[in-house]
Formats: C-alpha cells, sequence, structure tokens
C-alpha cells in the first residue's frame, strides 16, 4: 500500500476520532448539567457560580431599590421631577418596574460610597490636608452625577438606534400596507420582524400595537410613540400615521415619503461629519506632522551648519 493511502486513512481515522472524542465529551457535560439541576433542584448541590452571581445581582439591586423607593417616601423628590426622571428612563429603554428607584438609589449609594473609598485610598498615602478634604467631596460629587451620566450617554445610543431602523421599519410598512394589512397588523408585523435587526424600533412599535389594542382613541395612541421617546423620527412617524387617517390619505404614499426623508436626512449628518474631519485633522497634523516634515527638511542643513562651525 503505497504511502499517499496510508496518509489519508490515517488522516480520516484521527478526524474520527477527535468527531468521537467532541460527542462523547458533549454528551457527557450534557450529562452533568442534568443532574447539577437534579441536585439543586432536591437541594443536594450548592448553585454553580452563574447563578450565585446573578444571585447576588438580585439582592444587590433589591437593597438598592430599597433605598431609592425609601428616598422616594420621604418627599425629598417632588412630583415634577419624579414624572421628568420617568419620561428620561422610560426614552432610554429602562421600562422596568422599579427603574426610578433602582437609579435614586444608585445616586445615593454612589454619592456615599465614592467618598468612602476615596478616604480608604488615601489611607497610607501623603496627602496634602486641602487635597485630603477636596478629593472626598468630588468624589462624592462624581458618584452622584455618574448615573446621569450613564443615562444620558444610553439615551445617546439608543437614540441612535431607533434612528438607524426607523427607515428600514417604515420600508416594511409600505410592504406590509401593500399587501393589505391593516394599520394595527402592520405594526405588529414589523414589529416581529425587527426584533432581529432593530431591536430596540421594534420594542418600541411592539408597544404602540399594544397601545392601539388598548386604546379606543387610536389618534393618542400613535401620538404617544413619540411623546414617549422624544425622537424627532417617531414624532414625524406618529403625525404623519395621524393625518393618513384622519385625511383618508394612502399609507404607502406616506411612509414612502417619510422613509426617503429620513434617509435623505441620514445621508445628510454622513456628509455633515466627513466636511468636519478636514477641520479635525488639523491639530493632529500641526502637532504630530509638521515637526516631522520642519525635522526631514531642515535636519540636514542643522547638522551641516554644527559640523561646519565645529
Amino acid at each position: 500500500m503505497s504511502k499517499a493511502w496510508l496518509l489519508t486513512i490515517g488522516g480520516v481515522a484521527t478526524l474520527l476520532m477527535v468527531f468521537g472524542a467532541f460527542m462523547l465529551l458533549r454528551h457527557i457535560r450534557r450529562r452533568q448539567r442534568v443532574q447539577t439541576r437534579v441536585q439543586m433542584s432536591q437541594g443536594l448541590a450548592p448553585p454553580p457560580p452563574e447563578a450565585r452571581r446573578e444571585a447576588l445581582k438580585g439582592v444587590w439591586t433589591r437593597i438598592v431599590a430599597a433605598l431609592g423607593q425609601m428616598i422616594l417616601r420621604t418627599g425629598l423628590v417632588s412630583v415634577r421631577t419624579r414624572a421628568e426622571l420617568e419620561i428620561t428612563l422610560t426614552s432610554v429603554g429602562l421600562r422596568g418596574r422599579n427603574s426610578l428607584e433602582i437609579f435614586i438609589g444608585s445616586k445615593i449609594t454612589l454619592m456615599i460610597g465614592m467618598p468612602v473609598l476615596a478616604i480608604l485610598a488615601m489611607r497610607g498615602v501623603f496627602v496634602l490636608p486641602l487635597l485630603s478634604m477636596v478629593i472626598p467631596v468630588a468624589a462624592g460629587m462624581a458618584g452622584l452625577l455618574l448615573p446621569d451620566m450613564v443615562v444620558r450617554y444610553r439615551r445617546k445610543r439608543y437614540v441612535q438606534r431607533v434612528e438607524s431602523g426607523l427607515p428600514d421599519a417604515l420600508d416594511l410598512l409600505v410592504i406590509c400596507s401593500q399587501a393589505g394589512l391593516g394599520l394595527s397588523s402592520a405594526i405588529v408585523r414589523v414589529a416581529e420582524e425587527m426584533q432581529h435587526s432593530g431591536q430596540d424600533i421594534g420594542l418600541e412599535l411592539g408597544l404602540t400595537a399594544n397601545e392601539l389594542q388598548m386604546m379606543a382613541d387610536s389618534r393618542l395612541a400613535l401620538m404617544n410613540m413619540g411623546s414617549r421617546t422624544g425622537i424627532d423620527g417617531l414624532v414625524r412617524l406618529g403625525t404623519t400615521l395621524v393625518q393618513s387617517m384622519q385625511y383618508g390619505t394612502p399609507l404607502s404614499q406616506s411612509m414612502r415619503v417619510l422613509s426617503a426623508e429620513m434617509r435623505q436626512e441620514t445621508l445628510t449628518r454622513f456628509e455633515n461629519k466627513a466636511a468636519r474631519l478636514g477641520v479635525m485633522l488639523t491639530l493632529p497634523m500641526v502637532v504630530f506632522i509638521l515637526p516631522c516634515v520642519f525635522l526631514v527638511v531642515g535636519g540636514p542643513a542643522a547638522v551641516k551648519a554644527f559640523t561646519i562651525g565645529g
């Protein structure tokens, strides 16, 4: 038998052994997971590290939420401020049952905890007396403002994701309306289809579909789509749908025009960012490129002058 046949048979045997070992290991791990779950259900085995971390996270979340709820019950936060905070958290996508309590509790926890950490970090380190008083105060202010910064960052990212997925959702609405679906059915269908490519816009459309089914006035449900998040694209979408229902204009034509406008606005924003690149590159060119150019151009002359002078 030739060497080529031997190598082929050896390679096939090796692949079969690797595949068999992989399948056996997969079967063993599956049995171990099943046994672990059975033992956990019977109280005979400790929970895995992931479950312990999730349990610890849940306990910590409940503690922070209880602290925030206690602060809200004291009346330190006015009704107007509380309503504004709820709207802000809703516009970010934080629609949990205790989202406001967790937000307030996080601010209080960080405002108290960060100065304590700063004081512990300064122990054994020589710090000026003035800084020893300023640093904890600054840490407390930073802890108080940190949740607001996180919410503002998440708000920006959430708006970007919704605006990027809105033109595609409008195209799907056009297709659904041309297929003969009604407004509520079309929104439900688009919300289901957008769960994979644009989960945030799908969630917003899903909430709107639920309100359309529960509310007697569909125009109010459509206007809530924009007022709930404050995103300009959703406000325009709700207004366009209300006008289509009120004046009887074709839904597909309105959605097609609105989708084209939003895509053009997105292209305009990209062009504006590209136009600012020249100005933004000026400072790096002055700091990093021009000194190298001067060194290359004037370096030989300077070396020659020093050589002649020496």
